[in-house]
């Protein structure tokens, strides 16, 4: 569009200087069609006729029919066409001359919709743009439902638009408005509509579940017919300008609680389209008196989903791990989850229950999952334990199940024992065992007690505490003793050696 000051220069250049079309728009800085429309309002219509001769004349006759009979043929291909009759332009001039030749469908004419009280709700999705939940980027998407005689607004912000969404959106509209309308008007959205050639169609059937629940009829649009849901088309822009636009919130509930209050007050007290001297508000309290009564209970809209469970104890759902009972690993398992909690199942039997979170890579862990692992991995440790020393201390056998016949505790007497043997050695141990065992005493104090008088007796320092690495493939190795005989005879085989030298040099230094 152009000024009322850009009109009346252009016609004073034009019959005052007798400026061409072309001057007129360099100098102006207008597209020369510009220039040629407000000319030919002002009644000008030589004005599209000054032009140069061009290359496509001769088949503007051929290029006219073509376009009478296939207007939306693209412009390329009737470019070859009338290359191979003998065209010797450049495509680009040719798209020109074929955009401004090519049949214009004629306006269509629209008839106001008007629906009954009760009779209509349009439904819509709306797309607001991403948010950062935790370590995970989400689609901010907003579920409208708008209902057609009163333009009451329902507004309900969800992470993404998948199908659990769609079913919570109409679930708590339904509730807001205290009734179901008896039409529910769709786009052809995937949520509402899989699969369609012309007038057949096939509805999704969870939506067709829930339109059972409710007693509603869901109807699609025509395709490319946005115009038959405007009101929802209308609502999601009012939403944008009136209530998202520099709107500062927390969180996704918060989001919620404010476009609830929104939708309840600046919604509700605009003017009432048909008759601006009524409020929006006004007309929905009479229309909610013609909406259809609600079910007894809520549609359930419960995500669900088969996980299986590896090697540790946790589940992955929607991009995080849930921890379950250590008992379950390898198994397959049942994900129930809603906005608030995912509850996890073994058949009909509930094994474990969340907090739901919308971040990603997040472990969400029950302690007490934690604790029966860990008590199920110390009681692996204490049978570790036994097995080593079985196979460096033989004798230990008989004093482990003397006090398990007792009911003493196995695993603090393990432990005392294999500190034992860490400090004094598998050959001593041994002997400090049999000599408890002897002496009707086998208990890991009384072990103790001989090792520590014998040596007293030997007048020798206590022994050093040997460290080993904490690695479990170091401490649960057993390794037998070697016969201290065979160093007995090494050290006899030296003191010869070494005598055999001495007398060697006193022999050397006499001579």
């Amino acid at each position: 569009m152009i000024t009322l000051e850009q009109r009346a220069e252009i016609l004073r250049l034009y019959h005052a200087e007798r400026w061409p079309v072309g001057t007129i728009a360099v100098q102006l800085g207008l597209h020369h069609t510009t220039v040629q429309r407000a000319l030919a309002e002002a009644g000008i219509t030589e004005a599209r006729q000054r032009r140069r001769p061009s290359k496509a004349d001769r088949f503007l006759p051929f290029i006219l029919d073509t376009l009478s009979r296939f207007p939306k043929l693209c412009a390329s291909r009737l470019y070859e066409m009338v290359r191979q009759r003998g065209y010797a332009g450049g495509p680009d001039h040719f798209r020109h001359v074929v955009a401004l030749h090519r049949p214009r469908p004629a306006a269509e004419a629209y008839l106001r919709l008007r629906t009954l009280p009760g009779e209509q709700a349009q439904v819509d999705w709306g797309h607001f743009g991403q948010l950062l939940v935790g370590r995970a980027e989400r689609a901010l998407m907003a579920f409208v439902m708008v209902l057609s005689y009163s333009r009451w607004i329902f507004l309900r912000f969800f992470y993404g638009c998948a199908m659990e969404s769609f079913l919570r959106g109409h679930v708590a509209a339904f509730a807001s408005f205290g009734g179901v309308p008896r039409v529910a008007l769709y786009d052809n959205l995937k949520s509402a509509v899989l699969e369609r050639r012309g007038d057949a169609i096939r509805f999704h059937p969870t939506l067709l579940e829930l339109a059972a629940h409710y007693r509603f009829e869901p109807r699609p649009v025509a395709v490319a017919r946005g115009n038959e849901k405007g009101r929802v088309e209308k609502a999601v822009r009012y939403i944008r300008d009136s209530f998202f636009a520099a709107r500062s919130f927390s969180d996704l509930e918060d989001l919620n609680a404010q476009a609830a209050a929104w939708c309840s007050t600046i919604a509700a007290s605009r003017p009432w389209p048909e008759d601006r001297t009524k409020m929006v508000q006004e007309m929905y309290l009479a229309e909610r008196e013609r909406l259809l009564a609600l079910p007894g209970e809520p549609f359930p809209t419960h995500e669900r989903a088969e996980v299986s469970v590896g090697k540790t104890p946790y589940v992955r759902f929607d991009r995080n791990d849930y921890s379950v009972p250590h008992t379950q690993t390898r198994r397959t398992l049942v994900v129930v989850a809603d906005p608030e909690r995912v509850r996890i199942l073994d058949g009909t039997e509930e094994i474990a229950s969340h907090p739901r979170s919308f971040s990603k890579g997040e472990q969400i862990e029950d302690p007490a999952h934690i604790r029966g692992l860990e008590q199920e991995k110390r009681s692996a440790r204490e049978h570790r334990g036994i097995d080593r020393l079985s196979h460096a201390v033989p004798a230990s056998r008989a004093v482990l199940l003397s006090l398990a016949e007792r009911g003493l505790n196995l695993g603090s007497a393990t432990a005392a024992l294999l500190r034992l043997l860490d400090h004094y050695g598998p050959a001593r141990l041994e002997a400090a065992i049999t000599e408890a065992l002897a002496k009707g005493s086998p208990h890991p104090h009384s072990v103790r007690l001989i090792l520590e008088r014998a040596e007293r007796d030997r007048h020798s320092p206590p022994p050093l505490p040997v460290h080993l690495p904490d690695d479990p493939r170091i401490r649960s190795l057993a390794v037998r003793p070697h016969s201290l005989d065979g160093y007995d005879a090494l050290a006899e085989n030296t003191e010869n050696d070494t005598a055999t030298a001495d007398a060697t040099k006193e022999d050397t230094d006499e001579r």
